[in-house]
């Protein structure tokens, strides 16, 4: 699951800014445990990203499934370096052609790689398969895509669509 909308104006770089959530999350999770329940999961664990926009949710849900919660930093958003909390407008339109060329080596000043990202993604993924238990996994949109994509046995692709906002996807693998 993707966190739900965040507290700070849209069109903002926020990556591993600490932002908190827009709004209440009661239905969110309600839809979430609804999901869980429905698919018959057993076991489940919760792995959340320390972001305060994921922790939230995952808490409260690992409650109401009365289940472990594991905090995971490699579940974190990108480093968007000197961008984050900048407007994406403002960030200079060469850096971010530079980053389109080029996803897996490029780095925003100050920031993380598409390549150590991805390889975060794939520590994450091995230890889901070996703790061989359903979980669920509140994070960001970069990691949830690449995990996704893990998961399924496909191409990582640093520059496909993240998941929607508070969307829940349901994986096997």
């Amino acid at each position: 699951m993707r966190h739900p909308p965040t507290a700070i104006a849209p069109g903002v770089c926020y990556g591993r800014l600490d932002i908190g959530l827009r709004g209440d999350v009661t239905e969110t999770v309600r839809a979430i445990v609804s999901t869980v329940a429905g698919a018959g999961a057993d076991a489940v664990q919760v792995w959340t990203s320390p972001a305060t926009r994921c922790l939230v949710v995952a808490e409260t849900v690992a409650r109401a499934l009365g289940t472990d919660l594991l905090v995971d930093p490699r579940l974190q958003e990108l480093d968007f370096g000197a961008w984050e909390g900048v407007e994406w407008d403002s960030v200079p339109r060469a850096s971010l052609d530079a980053w389109a060329a080029d996803p897996i080596d490029f780095a925003p000043p100050g920031g993380e790689s598409g390549k150590a990202l991805l390889a975060r993604m794939r520590a994450v993924h091995q230890a889901i398969v070996a703790a061989r238990r359903d979980c669920i996994i509140v994070s960001h949109g970069g990691p949830l895509k690449l995990l996704a994509a893990l998961i399924r046995r496909e191409p990582p692709d640093l520059l496909a669509a993240a998941p929607l906002l508070a969307s829940v996807q349901m994986l096997t693998g």
